[in-house]
């Protein structure tokens, strides 16, 4: 497999055909990450610099060189290992701007925020997914990345910034999985289970830790002249009550009765942050009774079947991990949620 390295105009630098090991981590939500090893060369050390692009052949994702990298030489090894995040990593560099307050579609949201953030070059925003889930934010100088991944969440829609090396730009997207469980008829079918041999090393992740069913918000004000509004409910054991101070939802710009949605909806992103959490990991060979990046890809709803276990979900699948190492590859799905897996709107 071959590794193209790019300059951050998007020109070809050269080419990598020697690496040991390289994890491509992919993210529906999220900005994803790699991690590569190679041998330690002159030609590897010019192309491997921090702020360069490396991208794979027939890949719609590319990740850029940034935060730790190492050269390592002794009598055990003799490496070059670097990291990075993949393209949607430079929305992190900017911020959300002065107060915004928005009602409408969650893509809508997203379009509105990278339409307003300092301009980043090359970047263009494509059109949505035509998803028509409403939100209600507000936004104040705040990390980029972190809104438009939450506003992802709430419309279950992927994200990814797509490079046309040829036209020398950079594509924003938003994208759909396709629904591939059992219980549908219009798509092929996808079952992650021992029958298929296509659920190895399973690891079940289950969590409410965190889960909260009924919140009071606090909204500005102080004593009696403060903004109260309860969202959720429960009952005896099945109640799960949480205070969130929203002190920072402004009424600039809003009537009393949109500042009470503001707050409302601001609890409901909390509640979703403190759902209860499954998920399943497990090794997949990406050939075996269903091809990966054919049959199922990143983003796509499948369904799980641990027989042993006595469980079956239909999950979407959040994040693949495709491991390259001594000539082969395999991949590793996740479905669901990730532990701990949380995306807090106010970091």
């Amino acid at each position: 497999m071959e590794i193209y390295v790019y300059d951050n105009k998007l020109f070809r630098k050269g080419t990598i055909e020697n690496h040991t090991s390289l994890q491509w981590h992919r993210k529906y939500y999220d900005c994803g990450t790699f991690e590569l090893h190679c041998p330690i060369t002159q030609e590897n050390l010019r192309l491997l610099q921090p702020g360069n692009i490396i991208a794979i052949k027939d890949k719609k994702e590319a990740a850029i060189i940034r935060g730790d990298q190492t050269e390592e030489e002794s009598n055990l090894v003799n490496e070059i290992v670097r990291t990075g995040y993949f393209l949607p990593i430079i929305i992190n560099d900017r911020l959300t701007g002065p107060l915004l307050n928005f009602t409408g579609t969650a893509e809508e949201g997203i379009r509105t925020l990278l339409g307003r953030a300092t301009a980043i070059p090359l970047l263009e925003i494509a059109s949505g997914t035509g998803d028509q889930t409403e939100v209600t934010f507000q936004a104040t100088y705040k990390k980029m990345l972190t809104y438009i991944s939450k506003l992802a969440r709430i419309a279950e829609v992927g994200i990814r910034i797509r490079p046309d090396f040829q036209a020398k730009k950079l594509v924003f997207e938003t994208y759909k999985g396709i629904d591939r469980t059992q219980k549908q008829g219009e798509n092929t079918r996808v079952v992650f289970s021992e029958k298929y041999n296509n659920l190895n090393h399973a690891k079940h992740t289950y969590s409410d830790a965190k889960y909260v069913t009924s919140l009071v918000i606090g909204g500005p004000g102080e004593g009696e002249n403060r903004t109260y509004v309860t969202i959720g409910g429960g009952s005896g054991f099945g109640l799960r009550e949480d205070f969130l101070d929203a002190k920072e939802v402004s009424k600039d710009g809003l009537t009393d009765e949109e500042h009470l949605e503001a707050l409302k909806a601001k609890g409901m992103e909390y509640l979703k942050e403190h759902a209860e959490i499954e998920g399943f990991e497990a090794e997949a060979e990406p050939d075996v009774n269903f091809i990966y990046g054919k049959d199922y890809d990143l983003g796509d709803k499948v369904t799980i079947q641990k027989k042993s276990w006595n469980t079956r979900h239909d999950l979407r699948i959040t994040e693949i991990c495709e491991v390259y190492e001594y000539g082969g590859m395999y991949v590793v799905p996740t479905f669901g949620d990730a532990l701990p897996e949380t995306i807090k709107l106010d970091e």
